[in-house]
């Protein structure tokens, strides 16, 4: 049987994408209005809209890959894989990089972007995050000047055992990230400090 929940997250992913998009063309068309008629950039309410669709964009294509069904047989372009964690992090305290292979399957992108929601948690003040594929191997390091990791949170993920039920929605990539494991046939390895963090699976 298909994974619902996962059917449900792509299929609001999905149906929210074109408006989202039609509002930022809208937007465009604003601008290049006022830009015609008065000769002036577009002023802070156009800028603070643009901006806040441009959020939700990057958002709705981080959580369609991250949240969403992977099928077994579709790939993803390493270049996606940069631009939304680009754009999702884009003005953030966190700097996020990553070298993907050309292409990988969907899957595989999934668990990366998982992976890379549970770190986020770990470093509230920011930091960096890297991504990179080595031998098969995909490995995220995190520096930041202090770790945060909730044993809540990450003891489940090193155990190997299933999430609590005290999970908040803003958690949930951790009770998805084991599935995901689990459906690429790997398993993780977590090492840290009060400094910096390694997954790699």
């Amino acid at each position: 049987m298909s994974d619902l929940t996962a059917l449900v997250g792509s299929r609001i992913c999905h149906d929210l994408i074109s408006p989202i998009g039609a509002i930022g063309n809208g937007m465009e068309l604003l601008a290049m209005a006022a830009a015609e008629t008065h000769g002036e950039a577009p002023g802070e309410e156009l800028a603070l809209i643009s901006d806040s669709v441009a959020r939700a964009n990057a958002r709705i294509r981080m959580f369609r890959l991250a949240f969403g069904a992977a099928g077994e047989d579709t790939a993803v372009a390493g270049r996606e894989v940069c631009e939304i964690l680009a754009d999702y992090f884009g003005g953030s305290r966190l700097s996020v990089t990553a070298d993907p292979p050309a292409s990988l399957s969907r899957s595989a992108a999934k668990t990366a972007l998982l992976s890379v929601l549970c770190a986020e948690t770990a470093l509230p003040r920011g930091g960096r995050m890297a991504l990179s594929w080595r031998d098969g191997r995909i490995t995220l390091s995190a520096e930041a000047e202090r770790m945060t990791l909730d044993p809540r949170l990450w003891a489940p993920l090193t155990d190997g055992q299933p999430s609590g039920d005290d999970l908040r929605p803003a958690e949930v990539q951790f009770a998805l990230l084991p599935i995901a494991l689990a459906e690429l046939g790997r398993s993780l390895s977590l090492g840290h400090d009060e400094t910096s963090l390694t997954l790699a699976f």
